[in-house]
């Protein structure tokens, strides 16, 4: 073979400034505008001539940048050949051209093939599958293609320029007209971080892809495998350029190491070309570079959308602080800008005991709403965002809603921007020592010994109180778990031998008391709480908890065990005082009454009582014709059980009939009574129905007090009276109350009902009211058609399971 032969100084380049490239495959001139008989097309003065001198730049810049991808390629291969033949730079080169004039090729494409054979990349995968299929003997071959493509790419600015590339090299040859690369953000929304052959405006319009968006792209990293689309419009995919090249699509996932961080998107302006192996693995290899452009460029995305690399080195580096941390991000460009926890370092700790997964991904003020007062916290990162300042203060108070509980605390915070996210560290106020000082005395008073238990160092750590309560000495070893059936009382052994297999098999928090027995030969009753740690491969890897001393409570329940006979003559007496209720709730309404007529209107009741005599409630009706001709009829509920909601009941039962002969409406009834809820009676709500029927109209007014509405039965067809609006009794001094009022004919049928008929612990209202309408419309088909039958018909198979009282009123038009 050669020797190695190094240039001397002087010595001319051994890779030529520039090499022939193949037309029509890489960097393709743009043609000069012609006339129609092939002439350049005339310009109109000064115009024309600036026109043309831009296009004549655009020609040279795409083949400059043609050559200088194949340079870089060739460049390549020059240096595989020194490696190989141990020879100079120079003699290498020079190897290479007689090698290309042998093999009748170009250097290019015989630097291309060097290349491919020594990288063994999906890239050389592509091109031997090519090869091996011999699809195009007059084609240079893909090697060449996907090399300059990878050349020209890697040698760009950003991911734009690396689609740039990607279409031009490799695409284009394959007839596709478009390519977009998305990066995949953490939050399952995508980014553009650059795309070639579409408008500004749709690249504008498609910088942002929100989470939940079934697009091509998404649907490719949720499947993790290649999306193909024969044409984009029949398969009526959002996807960016849907409207401009709504031809095939294919969509091809990218990852680094197995980590998915992008997906490559090609388009086409015809139907999408017919699949094959060798045009997947082309495929593939395109998504391979454009994973590598997202590594290296993924923070710098032209539309200024920030990409998956500066979070994620964002997020490493708050990951790294002692002090708890989150990243936020404006949603969009919205003003005032809307920002989203996009992270949260491992030190976070809500000052609200909220777990960490239940934050991030949330809108600032959704997880902080109180942030936006005053002075808070949203202002601050707005201010920050805004002029990149940085922000502190050394006592900002802090506050959230929990389930509507109101919980602040005050907090060092410190605001800081970085690129387009904005940092919030905060540190509560440093109250450490008093807090031990606080809980060491907690512990001591309710005889309480912590503990952890690595179990894969099997190291145990106790505090001083446990030493204490088993015994020994501080300076004894520490109980294992595995150990704590050994010094249990043989008769508790079992429980132990429970709570360790929930705790350490089942990995679920468990507790349990039994007896300790020391080696001083005392014997303690003990409670034992622990719970499982897993680390961040959700592993078991520790174990935590308690143990207090119950010894005293323990005899303390023994001394309460013999005041137990006493407690049941209580029973006795309470047992006495329900019945009394329930006899008082029959004096008043008996549980049924048959059809009585008034008027021209059948009106039947029913009462079903708690099967329970404490769950006795303060459910009420009435029926009742009134001197001005009309009918009352309503049903009410007064809150509670026992003696007070039975009273509470009787008293707002007479005063609505005291109330019904001045003949106001029904809204004006319920407001009167509203008011003798809230001043004559103690703490007492209510709700009820009321009704007033007009015999000669055949015309039913009615109103409610936060009530469920009546149900109207009519030619088979029932449904819910639509509701009006109406607060309950009692709450407020003053209320006023919508009326409502229906045309009844001869033969409809009217229910009203409390809550106990329909109400359900497995279902909400709406389906319970659903419920109750189908079940109306099911009585007359099973044969209840009389009014008693059909009112039987809803107890019997109303489905309630609340053991509530029911009331029920059904009234028919004769």
């Amino acid at each position: 073979m050669h020797q190695s032969r190094e240039p001397h100084p002087g010595q001319e380049s051994p890779i030529p400034p520039a090499l022939p490239v193949p037309s029509g495959r890489i960097g393709a001139q743009r043609p000069a505008p012609v006339g129609p008989d092939g002439a350049p097309a005339p310009a109109d003065g000064a115009l024309g001539r600036l026109a043309g001198a831009v296009d004549q730049l655009r020609r040279q810049l795409d083949e400059a940048q043609a050559h200088a991808a194949g340079r870089s390629v060739v460049e390549m291969a020059v240096g595989i050949l020194v490696e190989r033949l141990r020879c100079g730079p120079t003699e290498a080169a020079k190897q290479l051209h007689r090698l290309a004039e042998q093999a009748g090729s170009t250097p290019l494409e015989l630097a291309a093939g060097l290349v491919n054979q020594a990288a063994a990349d999906k890239i050389s995968e592509a091109a031997q599958d090519f090869v091996a299929r011999a699809a195009d003997p007059a084609d240079p071959g893909v090697g060449v293609r996907l090399r300059n493509t990878e050349a020209d790419a890697l040698s760009g600015s950003d991911a734009a320029a690396a689609a740039r590339a990607m279409l031009e090299h490799a695409l284009r040859p394959l007839g596709a007209v478009a390519v977009a690369i998305w990066a995949a953000r953490p939050d399952l929304s995508l980014a553009l971080a650059g795309s070639a052959g579409f408008t500004d405006a749709e690249a504008r319009r498609w910088r942002h892809v929100p989470p939940g968006v079934a697009t091509a792209a998404r649907r490719a990293l949720d499947e993790r495998a290649t999306v193909a689309y024969r044409t984009l419009a029949d398969a009526a995919v959002p996807s960016i350029g849907q409207h401009e090249t709504g031809g095939g699509r294919i969509a091809v996932p990218a990852g680094v190491g197995g980590r998915l961080i992008g997906v490559l998107e090609v388009c086409w302006g015809g139907e999408l070309p017919e699949r094959s192996q060798s045009l997947q693995r082309q495929f593939e290899a395109l998504a391979g570079l454009c994973a590598a452009t997202l590594e290296t460029w993924g923070e710098d995305a032209p539309d200024g959308t920030p990409a998956t690399g500066r979070l994620d080195e964002l997020a490493r580096l708050v990951d790294g602080l002692l002090d708890p941390c989150m990243v936020l991000e404006p949603d969009g460009d919205a003003f005032p800008p809307r920002f989203v926890i996009r992270h949260a370092n491992p030190a976070f700790v809500d000052f609200a005991g909220r777990p960490t997964a239940a934050l991030v991904g949330s809108p600032l003020l959704e997880a902080y709403p109180l942030a936006a007062r005053e002075g808070g916290l949203l202002g601050a990162v707005e201010d920050v965002h805004a002029t990149g300042a940085p922000f502190r203060d050394p006592r900002m108070p802090l506050a959230a809603l929990v389930d509507g509980v109101l919980l602040s605390a005050d907090a060092y915070v410190s605001v800081s921007r970085h690129g387009s996210f904005v940092t919030v560290l905060w540190r509560l106020a440093d109250n450490t020592p008093k807090i031990a000082r606080l809980l060491h005395h907690a512990q001591r008073l309710g005889r309480i010994g912590g503990f952890e238990e690595d179990l894969d160092s099997r190291q145990v750590v106790w505090n001083d109180t446990l030493f204490e309560l088993y015994g020994l000495p501080a300076t004894a070893r520490p109980i294992a778990l595995d150990e704590l059936a050994e010094h249990a009382h043989p008769d508790d052994r079992h429980a132990v031998d429970r709570f360790l297999r929930t705790l350490l098999h089942h990995r679920r928090p468990a507790s349990t008391a039994f007896r300790l027995q020391r080696t001083d030969g005392v014997t303690r009753h003990v409670r034992v709480v622990a719970e499982p740690v897993h680390d961040h491969a959700e592993r078991l890897s520790a174990v935590r908890g308690a143990y207090q001393d119950i010894s005293a409570q323990h005899w303390t329940e023994v001394a309460l065990a013999a005041t137990r006979d006493q407690l049941a003559q209580t029973e006795q007496q309470a047992a006495e005082r329900h019945r009394l209720v329930r006899q008082l709730q029959h004096a008043i309404m008996p549980p049924s009454a048959g059809p009585r007529t008034l008027n021209n209107l059948d009106v039947a009741v029913r009462y079903r009582p708690a099967e329970k005599d404490h769950l006795v409630g303060g459910d009420w009706y009435d029926a009742l014709p009134l001197p001005s001709g009309q009918v009352l009829v309503c049903v009410g509920d007064v809150a509670g059980h026992g003696i007070e909601a039975a009273t509470g009941m009787v008293a707002l039962r007479n005063a609505l009939r005291g109330l019904a002969a001045t003949g106001a409406g029904p809204a004006q009834l319920l407001a009167w009574l509203n008011s003798v809820t809230h001043h004559l009676t103690d703490n007492v709500t209510a709700t009820a129905v009321c009704g007033l029927y007009d015999p000669e109209r055949r015309r039913l007014r009615w109103a409610r007090a936060g009530h469920l509405p009546p149900v109207l039965l009519r030619n088979g067809n029932a449904e819910c009276l639509p509701q009006v609006d109406g607060i309950l009794l009692g709450v407020i001094g003053r209320a006023d109350y919508q009326e409502s009022e229906v045309e009844l004919r001869p033969g409809d049928r009217i229910v009203m009902y409390t809550d106990g008929l329909i109400e359900r612990r497995d279902q909400g209202l709406h389906t319970s009211l659903a419920n109750l309408v189908a079940l109306s419309e099911a009585a007359p088909r099973a044969g209840a058609t009389a009014l008693d039958a059909h009112l039987d018909h809803l107890l019997r198979f109303s489905g309630a399971d609340t053991d509530d009282d029911t009331c029920l009123v059904g009234f028919e038009v004769r």
